[in-house]
């Protein structure tokens, strides 16, 4: 026996299970396909945004509210700052079905909110152009997550605890067995108690038949735009926004280099062959409604793409994530799935994942992420 744990997939989910688990376990190995934070994974684009608020079902609101924790937790263990506390808005349609869902949720969650006037907005956010029945809710605890020093540091923090980690390396197969988990790369050969799956879009190839069915590889891209006046669209001043206002829809985050704001049309993932093969190039129509909404929403932004880049990762049909073990008595557990929305909770998902793989915890109130309902029926 190879160990107690194998995290197959080092990126968004599996950096943070892996430094989960390094503190439950000395036994623990990280395999990664490339390196650690590498600019091919979902992991890639500088920052995600993290947010308290946000619409659909209450159940994600306790693993918020965990991740929140452990960000600022792994901050204080390896000094780094990932985590860029400048709030966030969410801007939308006064009555309008974004707001209307998102403030649903927030009454039922009970999450810290302020609500703003299309006048407050214009006061307070200057950058925002505003259309005339356009308001906001203000989100105290959001911010912009730098993903590729989380990564990086949840790694470097495992190493610290004694987890081990095999970069460049991709698994060609799991196996499981009566009493382990058999991991295959070419001609090397590893057995563990047990293995999480959190490889993103490539985790297709070491699921079982019926959730490869269930998944789909899909292209995310970004793009950044140049400020006019770059103190105006700092951290300070310039929250992580969503909006989706009438027709339109983007999100961003401050410019947290100094001079450049991401800011990337919403919701427009696109189905892609393989994780390997996504076009980074924007397409002629991508540039243009991105430079399009730009010129409306943001007139303090030049509206010309200086930047932008596209990156892999693996949909479910329901939009929620697999988590949790193949079967009760199964040895594989799977952390993949996220749909383009996992890292915000990503620290939050690596704890549970490393609690429940190690047999240490199990967690409630999960029924909607677990892969049992996708079954082979």
């Amino acid at each position: 026996m190879d160990g107690k744990l194998a995290v197959i997939g080092l990126g968004s989910i599996g950096s943070m299970a892996l430094w989960q688990a390094s503190r439950l376990s000395d036994a623990v190995v990280g395999f990664e396909a490339a390196t650690p934070g590498h600019g091919r994974s979902a992991v890639g684009g500088d920052t995600r945004l993290f947010r308290m608020l946000y619409r659909g079902i209450p159940d994600y609101y306790p693993i918020l509210d965990r991740s929140r924790r452990l960000w600022a937790e792994l901050e204080a263990e390896t000094g780094q700052d990932i985590l860029t506390r400048c709030g966030g808005l969410s801007i939308g349609t006064t009555d309008g079905p974004y707001l209307r869902s998102l403030l649903e949720t927030t009454r039922q969650t009970g999450a810290e909110h302020e609500l703003l006037s299309r006048d407050a907005m214009e006061e307070r956010y200057p950058q925002h152009n505003l259309r005339a029945d356009d308001s906001a809710v203000f989100d105290p605890h959001a911010g912009a997550l730098r993903t590729d020093r989380a990564v990086t540091a949840a790694v470097a923090a495992a190493e610290a605890n004694g987890a081990s980690v095999v970069a460049n390396r991709p698994i060609d197969g799991i196996r499981e067995t009566s009493d382990g988990v058999v991991v295959t790369s070419g001609e090397g050969s590893w057995t563990f108690e047990n293995v999480i799956v959190a490889s993103g879009g490539w985790s297709q190839r070491l699921m079982p038949g019926h959730l490869r069915a269930a998944t789909e590889v899909r292209r995310n891209f970004l793009s950044w735009f140049v400020a006019r006046d770059p103190a105006e669209f700092s951290p300070a001043r310039f929250p992580v926004f969503i909006r989706i206002s009438g027709d339109r829809s983007m999100y961003g985050a401050p410019a947290v280099d100094g001079v450049t704001v991401k800011a990337t049309l919403d919701g427009r993932s696109q189905p892609a062959a393989r994780a390997d093969a996504v076009a980074r190039e924007l397409t002629p129509a991508e540039i243009l409604e991105t430079t399009e909404t730009v010129a409306e929403f943001f007139p303090g932004l030049v509206p010309s793409i200086v930047r932008s880049d596209a990156f892999p990762d693996l949909y479910t049909p329901d939009r929620h994530p697999l988590l949790g073990r193949l079967t009760d008595a199964s040895r594989i557990y799977c952390a993949t799935g996220f749909s383009g929305a996992g890292f915000k909770m990503a620290s939050g998902y690596g704890a549970i994942a490393a609690h429940e793989a190690l047999g240490k915890q199990l967690f409630s109130g999960l029924d909607f992420v677990r892969p049992q309902r996708f079954t082979n029926g």
